[in-house]
């Protein structure tokens, strides 16, 4: 009984068998199907995504770099140029260690505790992932020992870099500006402006000046290069190279010859000085007293001569000649003569008292003469030789700020002249909507325009405030019959590719619409202040040539009722500014220059003198005796020959036209 029960059972455990077996089966030819067709839609659906991942992976796309644009003056003068140096570079996530890194990097090279400095603070400014140098400008010796050396250090590279230099330094620190190393400011800018792309492997960046301005020009547009490389990422070949286009060139209506010879009269006196051709409104010269290096921003400033410079009571990083307001003095009466003709306040020929003081009716308070005897009586152009203030106080007295304001407006005082650098001061020309914005905050009666706040302003006092371009500015204006012309300093710019030069457009944008006879009589008036009698008389002796100018005294601060002004008994930076305005020849101006030395005294003295010498150079090639032997840029006796002699005819012509000394229209 017992034996068939057992075949029972051997054949359900068969049957149990068999049929796991080809659950088994199933299975297996399950997975088959499906590992085939994840095989087949990998290797036929998806073959074109996954071929570009493995492009991908082979080939790098490495940014090549393009050389940034040069700068050159109006002669081919490189002012700003570039050059290769190796720098020591490192990647903080690649690297085993930061600080052993570092440390065992400073056994190979000299790392300078500036060059710390700079390095924490780029870190501070970078991403873990990008390179940050660590060393700037590596000697070849350097360069070699850490790349000999370089299996020990992951994440650190010697790289050639280009490095900007700026030839003459302080001397063109205002107008070139400096490059820097992009900030996440920078950064930001160029995502919203969509130029992120152009800027793939580029550390740095126009930060002021020119560079600033014309930094799409100067950068050019980056290349690239498709490389093959191994699974560990390292280059095997170049496939393809499309090469960047560099910057383009600069050039610049700026004579550095003639800014030389300027910065060599300064010396160690502060101020500023603009030249501007009057038929073109090309900028000469631009200088501001005392400049900086621009190569200290180029590798990243430390903090100790940060503060230094900004802290440094002379100012060097104020851009005087574009961003310094002054009162003008003086410098404001040609202004002011035109002003009191084109309402009809005065006539040519109209004689006024010009005593030692001025009061107002009702007032006891004394507006006083420069002359302390004051000039007995003048007539308008008689007053602009001798600069008699009292005629001037009684003049703006007369017209009041609502005649003043619209006709030296005209002349771009008290708003922005538009020339090509970042940052230019808007100065003061002042009128009552000017002064209830001014003082909105104030009490009614601060805000209110009084009838006696014209007066000052008559003399170039007061709430007047302009910068030196403006003067200068205004100075051509007049020169030039009223033609008013855009002051820049970029006069072509080169094609980099091409070669093709784009010059800056130097037709004139308007037209001032005063009497060409006010013109004549005004500039006519200011030939007679380098005459005798006139207040420039001494720098007037020898003209080779005909030149008008006008002097300017201003004061930095008010002296009391009674009070003689002693210069000796105040500190330097309280005394009076030196001005002088001028253009040459008379005729058919070539030259407009208004030139400011901050607490030098009375402008006949210091300002007058830099003006007249840096005509000379410019009309004819003559270097100032004191000055024979310091300048680099300037050769002693390369002047045009016939110069002078075309000088004395023009100057000869002149007068036979204009016998006396005070003009007639």
């Amino acid at each position: 009984m017992p034996r068939p029960t057992r075949l029972k059972n051997t054949r359900s455990d068969d049957e149990q068998f068999e049929l796991r077996l080809i659950v088994a089966y199933s299975f297996m030819i399950l997975m088959f199907i499906v590992l085939v067709g994840r095989f087949v839609y990998l290797q036929v659906m998806q073959h074109d995504h996954y071929m570009t991942l493995a492009q991908n992976n082979r080939i790098s796309l490495v940014p090549t770099l393009p050389n940034r644009g040069l700068i050159v003056d109006r002669n081919g003068v490189v002012l700003a140029q570039n050059y290769s140096a190796y720098t020591l570079e490192v990647t903080p996530s690649k690297t085993g260690g930061l600080d052993s890194t570092v440390e065992a990097l400073g056994k190979l090279v000299d790392i300078t505790p500036r060059d710390m400095k700079r390095f924490k603070k780029f870190l501070s400014e970078s991403r873990n992932f990008e390179p940050v140098p660590l060393k700037m400008k590596l000697t070849e010796e350097e360069a070699a020992r850490v790349a000999a050396n370089g299996w020990r250090f992951p994440g650190v590279e010697v790289k050639a870099r280009l490095f900007r230099d700026y030839p003459f330094k302080e001397m063109t620190s205002h107008v070139l500006g400096y490059i820097g190393r992009i900030n996440q400011k920078d950064q930001d800018r160029l995502d919203d402006e969509g130029k992120t792309a152009n800027y793939r492997g580029t550390d740095y960046i126009g930060k002021t000046g020119l560079e600033a301005v014309y930094e799409d020009d100067l950068h050019g547009t980056s290349g690239f290069e498709e490389v093959e490389t191994d699974a560990g990422g390292h280059a095997i070949r170049t496939l393809r190279r499309t090469p960047p286009i560099n910057g383009n060139t600069l050039k610049l209506a700026l004579d550095i010859r003639l800014q030389e010879v300027a910065d060599k009269l300064f010396g160690q006196r502060r101020g500023a000085l603009v030249a501007i051709d009057p038929q073109t409104g090309g900028v000469l010269a631009f200088l501001s007293k005392p400049g900086f290096d621009p190569s200290l921003f180029i590798d990243g400033i430390d903090s100790a001569t940060w503060k230094t410079l900004n802290e440094d009571w002379q100012k060097p990083m104020v851009n005087r000649a574009l961003r310094g307001v002054y009162p003008p003095g003086s410098t404001f009466k040609p202004f002011m003569a035109m002003a009191a003709l084109e309402t009809g306040t005065i006539g040519y020929n109209d004689v006024r008292a010009a005593p030692a003081f001025f009061t107002l009716p009702g007032s006891s308070h004394q507006f006083r003469d420069s002359n302390k005897h004051g000039n007995g009586s003048a007539n308008l152009a008689r007053a602009i030789q001798v600069s008699s203030d009292t005629f001037f106080y009684k003049l703006a007295w007369d017209m009041g700020i609502d005649k003043i304001h619209p006709v030296l407006s005209q002349f771009g005082l008290g708003s922005r002249t538009g020339i090509d650098l970042d940052g230019e001061a808007t100065g003061v020309l002042p009128s009552k909507e000017w002064k209830e914005k001014r003082f909105a905050k104030y009490k009614p009666e601060v805000r209110r325009w009084y009838p006696a706040d014209v007066v000052s302003i008559g003399i170039g006092q007061g709430f007047n405030a302009y910068t030196p371009l403006q003067m200068a500015n205004a100075v051509a204006i007049m020169a030039n019959d009223g033609n008013v012309f855009k002051p820049h300093l970029v006069q072509e710019v080169v094609d980099a590719k091409s070669g093709k030069e784009r010059r800056i457009e130097t037709q004139p944008t308007r037209q001032l619409p005063f009497k060409e006879t006010n013109f004549e009589y005004i500039k006519h008036a200011m030939e007679t202040v380098l005459k005798p009698g006139g207040t420039a008389a001494r720098i007037g002796v020898g003209l080779q040539y005909t030149m008008a100018g006008k002097t300017g005294t201003a004061q930095v601060v008010a002296i009391k009722q009674g009070a003689k002004y002693n210069s000796a008994a105040i500190s330097e930076q309280q005394r009076d500014h030196s001005w002088f305005v001028a253009f040459a020849p008379v005729e058919q101006p070539k030259i407009a220059v208004a030139v400011i030395v901050e607490n030098a005294g009375w402008g006949a003295a210091a300002a007058a003198p830099i003006a007249r010498a840096l005509t000379d150079f410019y009309m004819l090639g003559k270097v100032p005796a004191d000055l024979v032997g310091q300048l680099t840029t300037v050769k002693t006796g390369t002047a045009d020959p016939n110069a002078a002699a075309r000088a004395q005819a023009e100057r000869a012509a002149a007068e036979q036209e204009t016998p006396d000394a005070t003009p007639s229209p």
